[in-house]
């Protein structure tokens, strides 16, 4: 049970650690990579999460059994 609770200041706050499976922080515009077919659904999520957290631009398109994504801006 918990009796007393100490308040404390000036602690700061932990830095969010993002780690992408995909080299979006290495991209430059024009630069692709390729994904099986089967992982579209997750890289396209991780494309979203990306291109707001980021501030860049990605898009995709499926060739065959791959998906190509490119840094678009």
């Amino acid at each position: 049970m918990i009796t007393a609770i100490e308040l404390e200041t000036g602690r700061p706050v932990p830095v969010a650690r993002v780690v992408y499976a995909y080299p979006y922080e290495e991209m430059d515009v024009g630069d692709s990579f390729c994904v099986p077919v089967g992982a579209r659904q997750k890289v396209l999520n991780a494309n979203y999460r990306a291109s707001r957290r980021l501030g860049i631009g990605l898009t995709a398109k499926t060739e065959g059994v791959v998906v190509r994504v490119w840094r678009v801006r």
